[in-house]
């Protein structure tokens, strides 16, 4: 199991039960280091199969985290861009103006879309 599948499961709070503050905040920590220096695809499957397992398990939080980082990674991505459209859209309304933004900027890249 990669080092980055562990850290993202170890953010999901039904995978740490009995832990202390202390403990959740360093695999948070963990997480979010992890996630800021991986590799785009495999971030992205791995996110993608942590959601799969638990689609609530993970945090609003670091799915938009892990989601910023490789929208980030590979901004000219309009599926991708998508993709992250819809998971804010499933949390919001807090996030729906950066969801539509996500949109737009797709909706430019893909050329059978005219804005």
């Amino acid at each position: 199991m990669s080092d980055l599948l562990t850290r993202m499961r170890g953010a999901v709070p039904e995978n740490r039960p009995g832990c202390t503050a202390q403990e959740i905040m360093a695999a948070d920590r963990d997480f979010v280091e992890a996630v800021t220096f991986a590799d785009p695809d495999e971030l992205l499957a791995v996110l993608r199969q942590v959601i799969a397992e638990n689609w609530m398990g993970l945090a609003p939080w670091a799915r938009n985290l892990a989601y910023r980082m490789v929208c980030l990674q590979r901004p000219d991505d309009a599926a991708l861009l998508r993709e992250a459209a819809v998971d804010l859209y499933s949390f919001g309304p807090d996030w729906d103006e950066e969801a539509a933004e996500l949109e737009r900027r797709a909706d430019l890249l893909d050329p059978r879309v005219r804005p």
